[in-house]
């Protein structure tokens, strides 16, 4: 095993046990030789997008057809929706996310399993002129509180980013870092994000869980939603 398989080795095993069982997990290197996206899901990229851009999508479809294998399933396309949301073949549910240094995607059988979200970003802290576009004000009271308040606004920024594709797949509504606020249960790394509006068919005060990890360079937040309704 290459250094980087076992550095990309590493942070699936972090990210594993953030999922159920029956949720396929799968990553790639952008900075490696991710294999080529399919025809269909390379339509969707712009012609003008540069290098990193170019490679870090590939890296993000590679991860999506490795689930499938996952699954017992054959490759088929992820192409980009008009909302630019991922378009997942019919009965599956899953996410995709990608940083400079790693890409993952999760998969799922649509069924019991009906919203699923992964963020990962790079450790480092969030810039404190981005807080009040983040954070509201009671999170940023609780941030004062915490040991690195920079590491945690950047958990804060990940966290939402997971929930917000998790309840996508079900609400398809558009709103910024001010339509959840998070709730920590730090001793059991887990949140839950709660909404701040009526997202139908989500109602104000109802709340995604998700859980998340910090290692390998990464911070790491996944989010599920199970039957529900």
């Amino acid at each position: 095993m290459t250094e980087a398989e076992n550095k990309l080795a590493k942070r699936l095993a972090l990210v594993r046990p953030l999922f159920a069982a029956d949720v396929a997990l799968a990553g790639a290197d952008p900075l490696g030789a991710p294999s080529a996206p399919l025809a269909e899901e390379a339509a969707g990229l712009s012609p003008n997008a540069v290098i990193k851009r170019r490679t870090e999508f590939a890296a993000g479809r590679s991860a999506a057809h490795q689930a499938m294998r996952q699954l017992g399933l054959t490759p088929a396309p992820v192409p980009v929706g008009r909302d630019r949301a991922p378009v997942w073949p019919k009965g599956l549910v899953g996410s995709i996310t990608h940083t400079k240094s790693c890409a993952m995607a999760v998969l799922a059988h649509e069924g019991d399993v009906q919203g699923l979200g992964i963020d990962v970003e790079e450790d480092t802290p969030l810039k404190d002129e981005l807080l009040p576009a983040i954070c509201s004000e009671r999170e940023q009271a609780w941030l004062k509180r915490q040991d690195n308040p920079g590491q945690m606004a950047k958990v804060i920024f990940s966290a939402k980013e997971a929930a917000y594709k998790c309840q996508y797949t079900l609400s398809r509504a558009f709103y910024g870092f001010d339509g959840m606020e998070l709730e920590f249960d730090l001793a059991a790394a887990a949140y839950r994000a709660v909404f701040t509006a009526d997202r139908p068919p989500f109602v104000r005060g109802e709340a995604v869980s998700g859980r998340f990890a910090i290692g390998a360079g990464l911070i790491i937040t996944t989010a599920e939603i199970r039957g529900r309704g």
